[in-house]
């Protein structure tokens, strides 16, 4: 890499890290069953449930979100068992794939890319399949920057035999999500978006009725048993070798978290994510997503366009990672994520790389109007 080269990454994982943390996971690695390292770990489970906003057991695995994604589906079902999955971008897919992975049946709700589920789908599809023993969603569609309307569907499964699993691997720490006032059985986030570490960890939340499917579930497990983990957690360590340098990384990071507030923090991710769509909207693109979320903006490309290579030139002649779209909306979509160790300049430098990039590309675009419109978001807003 040339010395004058300087990377900024804006992918919708993995995220900046904040040096605070990376100075954490640069210490000497301690013995995982040391009373020190036990220490530590009970301080972050407390850190974990404070922003998970739940009194239940957080279980934390060495593994990216879709293990835990995996654990999910392997500790409350059963082979044969009905599972309803929304499906409305790669992640959704991933549901249904896991699912039959293990021989469960899934029950797709197909939803056009880039639309919400709406509560009516799930409530009509649950009274089609009543033994149904799970919904499987995602908070954030990363694939699309689709928000789905996750209180609702709480509401809808809670006087049901059924449980609601759901995926925040980009949204735990980006968006307010009240695991335990909305009754959220169980929900999986991963360490290389909202908590703005690097990969390696995943986290699930288990409410009572999740951990009495658990007790009564027959799918294989060994490694993600999570048994065998909440007797570990009654003892303040894990039931194998955990990711030491990443979860010393987390106590800084959780510890930091707890210094911002919640609140705050929300906001902050809020008005990154408002300023970026601002922008976008002024240089006269279209956004994607019709129930927008705060982790990414996904921008579509405009005719003409050739969306592989603007974000290959962004990437190799900027120094700026944002990320393309998938399946079949590959070239079709940038996406500009809002998570991590992000400020106001970040969406700065972001939307004038943009702009840089597609008046080479031969789009015609005022230089500057896309950066102006963040700058008196922020300005009139207020940076947080």
């Amino acid at each position: 890499m040339d010395l004058l080269d300087k990377r900024r990454l804006l992918a919708p994982g993995p995220v900046p890290v904040p040096p605070k943390a990376l100075l954490a996971m640069a210490q000497p690695t301690m013995h995982h069953r040391s009373p020190q390292f036990s220490e530590i770990l009970s301080d972050v489970r407390e850190g974990l449930k404070f922003l998970y906003q739940t009194e239940d057991p957080v279980l934390i695995f060495a593994s990216s979100g879709t293990g835990a994604m995996e654990a999910s589906v392997a500790n409350l079902l059963n082979p044969g068992d009905e599972a309803i999955c929304v499906v409305g971008g790669k992640f959704g897919e991933r549901w249904v794939e896991i699912c039959q992975a293990f021989g469960v049946r899934a029950v797709p709700i197909e939803v056009e890319w880039g639309r919400a589920v709406e509560p009516e789908q799930v409530e009509a599809t649950l009274k089609r399949h009543p033994l149904a023993r799970a919904v499987f969603v995602q908070a954030h569609e990363t694939s699309t920057g689709v928000k789905h309307p996750v209180k609702e569907l709480a509401d809808l499964v809670r006087e049901r035999e059924t449980l609601l699993v759901v995926d925040a691997i980009s949204a735990l720490g980006v968006y307010d999500l009240p695991v335990g006032a909305w009754g959220l059985d169980v929900v999986v986030a991963g360490s290389q978006k909202g908590f703005a570490l690097p990969p390696g960890l995943s986290f699930v939340s288990l409410s009572s009725r999740a951990r009495e499917a658990m007790e009564k579930a027959t799918l294989p497990r060994y490694y993600f048993d999570f048994r065998r983990e909440l007797k570990a957690y009654a003892r303040s360590t894990t039931a194998y070798t955990p990711a030491v340098s990443l979860i010393l990384g987390l106590k800084s990071v959780l510890d930091r978290l707890r210094q911002v507030g919640l609140e705050r923090l929300f906001a902050h991710h809020r008005c990154l994510s408002e300023a970026t769509k601002k922008a976008m909207e002024a240089l006269g693109l279209e956004l994607f997503s019709q129930a927008p979320c705060e982790t990414v903006t996904v921008v579509r490309v405009p005719e003409g366009v050739d969306g592989l290579e603007l974000v290959k030139r962004l990437r190799e002649k900027y120094g700026l990672t944002i990320a393309g779209g998938q399946a079949q909306l590959k070239g079709r979509i940038f996406r500009i994520a809002h998570m991590g160790y992000q400020n106001h300049f970040d969406v700065i430098l972001a939307v004038a790389g943009v702009e840089m990039v597609l008046s080479e590309l031969g789009y015609k675009v005022e230089l500057g109007r896309g950066v102006a419109a963040a700058q008196e978001y922020f300005l009139k807003e207020g940076i947080s």
